[in-house]
């Protein structure tokens, strides 16, 4: 077996500070070096990496269809192929009995990126189609750093140009003349922080719009009744709207109300009783967000008019418009929640069959539609696509994402379980596993993210169908930091209460034991970005709970990374995790950033994946983390670090090299778990 790589340690307070010299031969080495380890030391599981990849694309339904999306004239969807990485963009005539039946003998090909990838790194950003339907404006990302080069594709000819914009964060916003569209520009720390205008045929574009201030990201979208433009610029606590006829491009954008710190609103344009109006989710009266309404004519705060009230228990997360109806994503008790106000009828709430379950919005359609699209999925239940009649609340599932081989939803059981914190919060966890696993201890994949206010919802996988079927049980913790209980659950796990994030994740995995689902000798735990930090932090704070960790892309410099005003993010990151130049917030970030606190004790087995074209979470964070954890670590178990040099935050770009990931960690939990390997 090939020995672990030694990093060179360097005097000084950050003895592996030498890994961030990006591209020197010193540093490259030492990854490739990693990645030759990795493969050296599972190298006993290839014959297993080969089988589970061909098992989870064996349920993959490869050549398939999407849900075709009707928008003016025409029908709009995709179609992957069997070997492609990438599904293909059509169009077709809208059928004049408005069905979604598609007429293959007139289709376009709108956009192949499979061609356009040629076996390489490829992100789609921007797919944009023009509101005369002549042209669609899109955006290519070839490394994973997260810089967008545009195009605009003449669709009567199919003339493809390329503009010559550098630094674009990849959005693309057409105004209604479909000459004229909106970008992003990044700032030398990633940021979007200026808004450009082009219009087709001129030479240059023309800043309209640049934000000074660090803390704030920029973004520019159509409103739901495609009359308007909206510049939105947000910070983690603050918010402001610029708003812009979008009939009339040349224009100046309008100041909605001027921010404020702390206050946080979203607008967006619609019809009020049967009048155009500006429809604003704020949080000026309630941390919950409350729903406010304003003629076309008086926008601004002043002539806001309360339509939903702000209410503690119930989370209003986001509004979609209709023609008929405003349709209300709520948050209560944990879960997801649709409320339909249909324009002068009874409003009612969409009933659902699970305990447990993601739901949201997943496409408004036009305007005046009568109905809109809900994705729906469990951790046992794959996502549909659902039809919501507006008026009455009628559901059609249109289209179920398949399983194919043997599946059987009702042999997989789904709960809802609770962990008492230290302080006694009580923490949800969403945990699945096949009905004949759960008569004694299994190996337990226990997830957590906690950060940001996102809420980690659950969701159906093909791929873990690889493990529930080989007895093992996956378990969700949602830990403060995350949304899942509203936006108290957000701030009690960031800033001076990070720790809470910590401590309700091992509460998590201890309740898993006391409840004998699982013991410390057969859990497995993992996290991503964010999610990382939460791992490494707890690996750190109470090693002997956990066999195994995965880190994907981990924030585990914390210290070093936010103390480093020119990294990309770093300035807005001080509203997450504080200010590490102010004496008091250092110490607190000091006393749980997970590079700082490795220690000399016993550590489980630990896999960390890193990419480095990432411009969200440096690789030298994981290759640091690694390399401190070789140092000081007691322990023999194995400890891998695997970096793909040609990709991103993301990870690698196509769906097969995206499942050849997800067996390799597969493969290095059999091994460490020392788990039974054959299938059912």
């Amino acid at each position: 077996m090939t020995n672990a790589p030694i990093a060179r340690k360097a005097a000084g307070a950050d003895p592996y500070h030498w890994l961030e010299a990006r591209d020197s031969d010193e540093v490259l080495d030492h990854l490739r070096a990693e990645n030759a380890y990795l493969e050296s030391q599972l190298s006993d599981q290839s014959a297993l990496r080969e089988r589970l990849f061909q098992e989870i694309k064996s349920r993959i339904r490869e050549t398939d269809l999407s849900l075709p999306t009707p928008w003016g004239d025409y029908l709009y969807y995709q179609r992957t192929t069997a070997g492609d990485e990438y599904p293909r963009h059509y169009r077709c005539p809208r059928p004049a009995d408005d069905s979604l039946n598609i007429d293959e003998s007139a289709e376009q090909l709108l956009l192949d990126p499979n061609e356009i990838a040629a076996g390489g790194f490829l992100s789609l950003g921007a797919f944009s189609i023009s509101p005369d339907q002549q042209r669609l404006a899109y955006s290519l990302d070839t490394s994973g750093d997260e810089i967008y080069r545009l195009f605009v594709k003449e669709l009567s000819s199919g003339v493809i140009t390329e503009l010559p914009f550098e630094n674009c964060d990849g959005s693309m916003t057409w105004a209604n003349d479909s000459q004229t569209f909106f970008y992003g520009e990044l700032d030398d720390t990633h940021r979007p922080g200026t808004l450009h205008r082009f219009r087709l045929g001129e030479a240059q574009s023309t800043q309209v719009f640049h934000e000074p201030d660090g803390r704030f990201f920029l973004s520019c979208y159509r409103s739901s009744s495609e009359r308007q433009l909206v510049l939105l610029l947000g910070s983690k606590t603050t918010s402001e709207c610029w708003v812009l006829d979008a009939d009339a491009p040349l224009e100046l954008f309008q100041c909605l109300a001027p921010r404020e710190d702390g206050h946080e609103y979203y607008a967006d344009h619609g019809k009020l009783d049967g009048e155009w109006a500006w429809l604003i989710r704020s949080n000026q009266t309630g941390i919950n967000f409350a729903l406010y309404s304003a003629t076309q004519e008086q926008p601004t705060r002043a002539h806001w008019q309360e339509l939903v009230a702000h209410n503690e228990h119930v989370m209003l997360e986001g509004v979609s418009l209709a023609e008929s109806a405003l349709v209300l994503s709520l948050r209560e008790g944990g879960l997801p929640v649709i409320d339909v106000r249909p324009q002068g009828l009874a409003g009612y709430r969409v009933s659902l069959p699970d305990a447990a379950y993601s739901l949201y919005v997943q496409d408004s359609l036009e305007f005046s539609s009568p109905v809109i699209r809900l994705r729906y999925e469990a951790l046992n239940r794959p996502a549909q696509v659902r039809q919501l009649k507006l008026a009455d609340g009628t559901q059609q599932i249109l289209k179920e994402t398949p399983v194919l081989g043997e599946f059987d939803a009702d042999a997989y059981i789904s709960q809802r379980l609770w962990a008492t914190a230290a302080d006694g919060t009580q923490v949800p966890i969403s945990l699945v596993a096949r009905r004949d696993s759960l008569a004694q201890a299994a190996p337990l994949y226990l997830y957590g993210y906690g950060a940001y206010g996102e809420s980690l919802d659950p969701w159906f996988s093909h791929a873990r169908l690889s493990l529930l079927d080989r007895g093992v049980v996956f378990a969700i913790a949602h830990v403060r930091g995350g949304g899942e209980l509203g936006e108290a659950w957000y701030r009690a796990g960031k800033l001076e209460h990070k720790q809470n994030s910590f401590g309700d994740f091992i509460a998590c995995a201890e309740q898993l034991i006391a409840q004998g689902f699982t013991n410390p000798s057969q859990l497995a735990i993992s996290g991503g970005s964010a999610g990382g930090l939460l791992i490494g932090a707890v690996l750190n704070q109470r090693p002997e709970l956990f066999a195994a960790a995965i880190a994907e892309v981990p924030f585990v410099d914390v210290l070093n990374t936010m103390l480093n005003p020119d990294l990309p993010l770093t300035v807005t990151e001080y509203d997450e995790w504080g200010d590490p130049n102010q004496p008091a917030v250092h110490e607190r970030i000091k006393g749980y950033a997970p590079y700082e606190n490795v220690s000399a004790q016993a550590y489980p087995a630990i896999l960390a994946v890193a990419g480095y074209n990432d411009s969200r979470v440096q690789y030298w964070e994981a290759a640091k983390w690694v390399a401190r954890l070789r140092e000081l670590k007691t322990d023999d178990n194995l400890l891998l670090l695997k970096t793909d040099l040609e990709a991103g935050h993301g990870g690698m770009s196509g769906r097969y090299q995206a499942i050849r990931d997800v067996a390799l960690e597969y493969a290095f939990l059999f091994k460490v778990l020392d788990l039974h390997v054959a299938g059912r």
